[in-house]
């Protein structure tokens, strides 16, 4: 019963909700196994700096996300997740939400390896890179960008996200000048930059995490056992007819959509209607 009722309430949650839930247990896993038994499994999912140690284990390109230093490391981390994930959600659907994450992750732990292979004085560092700010950067970056005009409660006073989005690069670009967590600031800073040219590429009509949706896809299609197909019939229908319909009603609901977004941009989120804030709620989950 017990069981039963935690799936229920897992399945029940946000995409967002459900990878703060698996950061929460992971973290706590590591940290019980540190204590029991003097040391941890993690490190076989850290991102090493080493090109030849991550051959040897490319999972850690996104593994090395679920794993972080500390409390605080982590509480800030899913604090920034779950808010920048609202308003992310209130716009599109899960499926781009996983893009942008795991796509930001991912060129994070990219720009961190490239930059302690590349830069002399990082060279011959002995790191390694832990921790979801990539893929948190490149969520928060994105709503930033796309809706930039939007105003949130930071608390006791509203500001625009625009600001939020440009204290955090300046955050990470003052860190790194210091000398401060190097690693961690080049891969908050590619987190960010996937985060922003995603959500500008978006505006042109190009959803550059599409081709990462169709791999996804298909990794997932190996695992599903095969249906057995159905008899086939011969349906005769009036297609022309049908398609033209089906393509003005499209071109309308993206003309509505448009017009929304720019209304957003101009004046804010909340410069909406119910009704419109809905028609867009359903638009992304539908998209």
């Amino acid at each position: 019963m017990m069981n039963g009722g935690l799936r229920y309430q897992f399945e029940r949650l946000s995409v967002a909700e459900k990878l703060i839930a698996i950061n929460v247990l992971i973290f706590l896993i590591d940290g019980l196994s540190g204590a029991l038994f003097g040391q941890s499994f993690s490190r076989w999912f850290h991102l090493p700096k080493d090109f030849f140690e991550f051959l040897a284990q490319p999972w850690s390109l996104v593994t090395y996300s679920f794993f972080h230093a500390g409390f605080g490391h982590i509480f800030w981390n899913m604090l920034v997740l779950y808010f920048a994930s609202r308003i992310f959600l209130n716009l599109f659907d899960s499926q781009r939400f996983i893009n942008v994450y795991f796509l930001g992750l991912m060129l994070g732990g990219l720009v961190f390896l490239l930059s302690y292979n590349i830069f002399p004085t990082l060279v011959n560092s002995n790191t390694a890179l832990i921790g979801a700010s990539a893929g948190v950067n490149a969520v928060l970056i994105f709503v930033c960008t796309y809706i930039p005009n939007q105003e949130v409660r930071v608390i006791f006073f509203n500001i625009k996200l625009w600001y939020i989005g440009v204290a955090l690069v300046v955050k990470d670009l003052v860190l790194i000048g210091m000398g401060d967590n190097i690693g961690g600031g080049m891969a908050h800073l590619g987190g960010a930059f996937l985060g922003y040219m995603y959500a500008r590429q978006l505006f042109k009509g190009n959803d550059i995490g599409s081709g990462f949706t169709k791999l996804r896809n298909a990794i997932v299609d190996l695992f599903k056992p095969k249906e057995k197909k159905a008899p086939m019939k011969t349906v005769y229908k009036k297609k022309a007819a049908s398609n033209s319909k089906a393509d003005y009603d499209k071109q309308a609901k993206q003309k509505r959509i448009d017009t929304i977004l720019d209304k957003i941009s101009k004046s804010g989120y909340e410069s909406l209607s119910k009704e419109e804030k809905d028609f867009l709620f359903k638009a992304g989950k539908e998209d």
